[in-house]
């Protein structure tokens, strides 16, 4: 007797973000939807957007009445080095589809493809969410996320990180760093976070996208910052989202090693979230086989394979963009060699075009 009311159709748009009623309606909605990331807010897409330059579409499903049965969260990214893509979701390491039942599911992914063809963006990118069709690949290997529930207090949470990591840990509680939480010093946390990609041989992201993150997010994201003697060595810029905390852009500087400052700092971060109501750390994605996938299997984070989709033409093969792609290795390699000025005014014009 409810076949006809299940079988009501489904409208496909794309929401408007400059309208504060729109963007709380679907951002509710993701709030309330189970699989849902702080990368499929609408506050998101809009500081993405604002920060790198790069255009947003935000697909939403409807239902004759009104209600929202899935979402779409698209950054259209533009680079003459990287080419060109839709993204879910842009700059995060989560996103692709939302949406209350398969055939929606299907219908997002085709209105991103014809999206994607409209735009001549030969690649769609999918982070996570529903696979909308056997026309996508499916990578499950490349990435690994990590995430666990914290401990208690400060002691618990020291007996849960292995024997080693406890260790280092201890050790850099005496090595006179100061914690500094807040969101008032972005240019210290953007110095700290430039150094440390560029020692990786990372181009970095424009200080923009950090300070639109902040600004959007609002009391949902912060920064917490290492210092010794005053000096900021190590910072992190965290969301928060349902009880969990996502640490997300943070590093140190060399001084940050020999001070373990990273270490201090994520378990300094693991107490503040705690105090902020937090129950859950999610120590976010790293790709399979680096050193940084194997520092958060040390603090005791098992590592679960993240699912990613790519759609491109027939007999077109998607954009890869791998640091650890041995095509990329020279780049690299110079890269860690380019004095911090260089890097830091160059690398955001590379980076806001990876997307």
């Amino acid at each position: 007797m409810n076949a006809p009311l299940l079988a009501r159709p489904v409208g496909l748009r794309v929401a408007d973000l400059g309208d504060a009623l729109e963007r709380a309606r679907v951002g509710a909605w993701v709030h309330d939807h189970p699989e849902g990331t702080p990368f499929h807010l609408p506050a998101w897409s809009v500081a993405v957007a604002r920060g790198c330059r790069q255009k947003s579409h935000y697909l939403v499903a409807e239902r004759g009445d009104g209600d929202i049965v899935g979402a779409l969260p698209l950054t259209e990214v533009h680079s003459p080095l990287f080419g060109r893509a839709l993204v879910s979701a842009g700059f995060g390491v989560g996103g692709g589809i939302l949406a209350d039942d398969a055939a929606t599911a299907v219908g997002l992914g085709e209105a991103a493809w014809t999206l994607a063809e409209r735009l001549n963006c030969p690649t769609v990118e999918l982070r996570g969410g529903a696979r909308p069709g056997p026309a996508w690949q499916v990578d499950g290997t490349s990435y690994l996320g990590f995430a666990r529930d914290l401990a208690a207090d400060d002691e618990a949470e020291l007996l849960a990180i292995p024997r080693k990591q406890r260790a280092e840990v201890r050790r850099s509680l005496g090595n006179d760093l100061t914690i500094e939480a807040g969101s008032a010093d972005v240019a210290a946390h953007y110095a700290v976070y430039a150094e440390s990609v560029r020692n990786l041989g990372t181009p970095v992201f424009p200080p923009a996208l950090f300070a639109e993150v902040l600004c959007e997010f609002g009391d949902a994201a912060d920064l917490l910052t290492a210092r010794h003697h005053r000096i900021a060595v190590a910072s992190v810029l965290s969301l928060y989202w349902r009880g969990t905390v996502y640490p997300y852009w943070g590093g140190g500087t060399d001084a940050a090693r020999a001070l373990r400052a990273n270490d201090a700092m994520y378990f300094a971060l693991m107490r503040h979230a705690r105090e902020r109501g937090c129950t859950r750390f999610d120590f976010g994605r790293s790709k399979a086989g680096t050193g940084a996938a194997a520092f958060k299997k040390n603090w005791g984070f098992e590592p679960q394979c993240l699912t990613y989709f790519t759609r491109a033409p027939e007999g077109v093969a998607a954009r890869k963009i791998n640091p650890l792609d041995p095509k990329y290795s020279l780049q690299v390699r110079a890269w860690k060699r380019m004095p911090l000025w260089a890097a830091n005014r160059l690398g955001p014009w590379i980076a806001r075009g990876l997307g």
